[in-house]
């Protein structure tokens, strides 16, 4: 595989189509800019040429967006000489080593791997049952399939398994339910403010499979007290609001608060530290 270093003027790079990564705000966004602003773009991104003149970003997505904020005119590049398959894997390969992937970016991801495999010759067989480093190098041919299943969900549900308010075995189970129920069941998860756990899914699953799940049924379902379910803190998002961007998600204002409170915390053990 042919590939040259050189600086790309920014104008020229564009996101690569579908990508299933989606850009993050909060603290990691502004740590970056931070670190870029500081040292410059310490790695080149990596692109394979497109058309009239433009670049397709394989990885580097959040580096370019940084350097834009922050008005760079031009960033260092690796162009490869790649077919557009070549360059939707190595676009997943690159992303999936990122921290912090949200169920949806992984699912959505797996599956255009899978696609892009299958396109070079490779059965679905081949991909997910019998060669697992085909599609992933930490996890099983299986666990891959559930994810890819997610990609079945309304994007209603599938917000609510990438803020982790739907696990992630549950939501596989959703996953089979028709559009038309998957409907049914986020206007009742509005409504009671009770998501399903395993075996309630399981059971919306059963009663779908037989045609017996109405609104009525996923209302008694959901409306059930959930044995050891544990006790959480709640905020009101009007109490928080005002202390984050607007541009901010539910999803963005939690994990700024955790990364805030184990910035916290190692300052905690510092001063105990430092104390004895």
């Amino acid at each position: 595989m042919q590939e040259t270093i050189k600086n790309i003027n920014i104008d020229l790079l564009i996101p690569f189509e579908n990508q299933p990564f989606k850009k993050r705000n909060g603290v990691e966004n502004e740590e970056l800019k931070e670190s870029v602003k500081e040292n410059g773009l310490l790695q080149p991104i990596i692109v394979h040429s497109f058309s009239a003149g433009t670049f397709e970003i394989i990885s580097g997505h959040r580096r370019v967006e940084a350097c834009k904020e922050l008005g760079m005119q031009t960033v260092p590049a690796i162009v490869r000489d790649m077919t557009k398959d070549e360059a939707v894997i190595a676009m997943v390969d690159s992303n999936l080593q990122r921290e912090h992937l949200l169920p949806s970016e992984k699912a959505f991801a797996y599956k255009m791997k899978l696609e892009a495999l299958k396109h070079q010759g490779k059965t679905y067989g081949q991909v997910v049952h019998k060669s697992r480093d085909n599609i992933s190098d930490n996890e099983s041919g299986r666990q891959v399939q559930r994810y890819i299943r997610l990609t079945h969900l309304i994007p209603e549900l599938l917000k609510l398994v990438d803020e982790e308010r739907i696990a992630f075995t549950p939501a596989v189970e959703l996953s089979y339910l028709p559009e038309n129920e998957q409907k049914m069941l986020a206007e009742e998860i509005a409504y009671t403010d009770a998501t399903p756990s395993l075996s309630q899914a399981q059971r919306l699953r059963k009663f779908s499979e037989q045609g017996r799940l109405s609104i009525d049924t996923i209302f008694a379902v959901l409306s059930e007290e959930k044995p050891n379910q544990k006790e959480q803190v709640k905020f009101k998002t009007e109490d928080i609001r005002k202390y984050f961007p607007k541009s901010y998600t539910s999803l963005d204002m939690q994990k700024t608060i955790i990364t805030l409170l184990e910035k916290w915390q190692r300052q905690r053990e510092r001063n105990r530290g430092e104390a004895r």
